[in-house]
């Protein structure tokens, strides 16, 4: 069996509005380290646009198109991954968006990014566009249900992290209470459709916590609302959830709801 060595990705993203927040991967682009000290770097991109015309019917898409050809260009030529991400973040518009770098274990780079692309970028015929949101907003409401029955629901506040990474930074973490000594945070996570809110959330989450507890003088614990009735055998979904616990974040199913307000109704002295 071949080494299993570190490989390091970044997802593009076409963002057209950076308040909502709501975006659509478009690319996968990945750097492999050489013994010599260059970076390899290889990307895939969609197959086409149906994603991004679904989000936005107005897309120019003869931009993105320039723009896939210009970064393919990038990556042939230059090795230096520093390099290369300046160079691509500085040509990029407002709507083009590169995600966080993330890592992933390998044995053949030229294989996982095929896999990756599969994960976050091509078009799945069990996995439409319109899926991603209904089972986030599923779990949302199944959360907000289970805190107004407890009668604390107006006790919790949405967390806009931008005040622990950079100003404009557009996300937010669902809902949280603070118990005094604790910022209990939750967040709805639907792996049904994909992986990549875990994922990014698991990525983006270490960085924010050391921040939060700083300036809040509290301690952040956050709980990982998820579906109720995945399918923990799929590989994706699998890794996903290590994701996560290997980053110190709570899992619950949205089943699990009840049980968490009630102990939010006592915490709170409801």
């Amino acid at each position: 069996m071949a080494d299993r060595r570190q490989l390091e990705f970044f997802l593009l993203r076409y963002v057209p509005d950076a308040v909502k927040g709501e975006f659509v991967n478009f690319g996968v682009l990945t750097f492999n380290d050489e013994p010599n000290g260059a970076a390899f770097a290889d990307v895939r991109f969609a197959r086409d646009w149906r994603r991004v015309r679904c989000m936005d019917p107005h897309a120019d898409v003869e931009v993105l198109e320039a723009l896939i050809r210009e970064i393919r260009s990038e990556v042939g030529q230059i090795k230096d991954q520093a390099t290369l991400l300046k160079k691509m973040e500085d040509s990029f518009s407002n709507v083009i968006q590169l995600s966080g770098p993330m890592q992933v274990l390998a044995e053949l780079p030229a294989v996982e990014i095929e896999t990756l692309a599969s994960m976050y970028v091509y078009e799945s015929p069990v996995a439409g566009a319109s899926r991603v949101p209904t089972g986030r907003h599923r779990i949302l409401a199944a959360m907000r249900d289970a805190f107004e029955r407890a009668g604390v629901a107006k006790m919790l506040q949405p967390v806009p992290v931008a005040p622990y990474t950079k100003v404009g930074d557009p996300f937010q973490f669902d809902m949280a209470y603070n118990t005094g000594r604790e910022l209990k945070i939750f967040h709805a996570v639907s792996l049904k459709a994909n992986v990549e809110g875990a994922v990014t959330l698991a990525a983006r989450y270490p960085r924010i916590l050391p921040v939060m507890a700083a300036k809040t003088s509290l301690t952040p614990t956050l709980t990982a609302v998820i579906d109720d009735d995945l399918d923990r055998g799929q590989d994706a979904i699998q890794f996903a959830l290590s994701m996560m616990e290997e980053e110190r974040i709570r899992i619950a199913v949205a089943a699990e709801m009840p049980m968490i307000a009630e102990v939010a109704r006592r915490e709170l002295g409801v």
